[in-house]
């Protein structure tokens, strides 16, 4: 994929002396990605005779990206047959992967959601709704349900109950909760987490 960017004097002048100079600069560079990408998906540029050419364009739809530097508004290619897929957005939802493994993070370390978006906001750029950031952090919750109903289909020939000390916000404050953890060792020797439950303290009868 060949990439130039053709910046005219008035969208370099806005780039070096505006207040959003950043913003306009990747706004340029990403509709340039995605002008070049359609062009090698096609395999011809705009109105080139091409004897490559797979197809045609069919105009663009706008879409917001946020990035570190700020939100982003794009205009994403479109053909005719709807083939076209960037590769783009899919590099930045790894990194929204990453944003909301940090927020699951915050949350078990008993992080209030007001904290959360305060961070989310550090992160990104621009402030993100308290709905948003509960809805991401609910993501926690099914994993957590789907690892404690998941299916233990070998034999573990041993068996090691344990428990660990974490903070845990409950009764309107962070205090320390212990971890109960049931761990398998399995005929290889390899160790799994079978389980846990938390408890007040770590007593016989927990």
């Amino acid at each position: 994929m060949t990439l130039f960017i053709d910046l005219s004097d008035e969208e370099l002048e806005k780039i070096l002396l505006g207040d959003r100079g950043k913003d306009l600069l990747m706004e340029k560079v990403f509709n340039q990605i995605l002008q070049a990408e359609m062009t090698d998906h096609l395999g011809a540029d705009r109105y080139e005779r091409s004897q490559d050419r797979s197809g045609h364009r069919n105009g663009s739809y706008e879409r917001q990206l946020t990035t570190r530097v700020g939100q982003l508004t794009l205009e994403v290619p479109r053909c005719k047959d709807g083939s076209f897929s960037t590769k783009l957005f899919q590099r930045y939802q790894r990194s929204e992967k990453a944003l909301v493994l940090a927020l699951m993070e915050k949350t078990l370390q008993g992080v209030s959601t007001r904290r959360v978006k305060k961070i989310t906001t550090e992160l990104c750029g621009r402030e993100f709704a308290k709905s948003t950031v509960s809805r991401l952090t609910k993501r926690l919750d099914e994993q957590v349900q789907a690892w404690g109903e998941r299916s233990l289909d070998q034999e573990y020939p041993f068996l090691v109950l344990d428990a660990m000390h974490v903070k845990v916000r409950r009764q309107g404050g962070v205090r320390s909760t212990a971890v109960l953890l049931a761990v398998g060792i399995g005929e290889e020797g390899q160790r799994e987490i079978l389980g846990l439950h938390t408890a007040l303290s770590e007593t016989e009868e927990a």
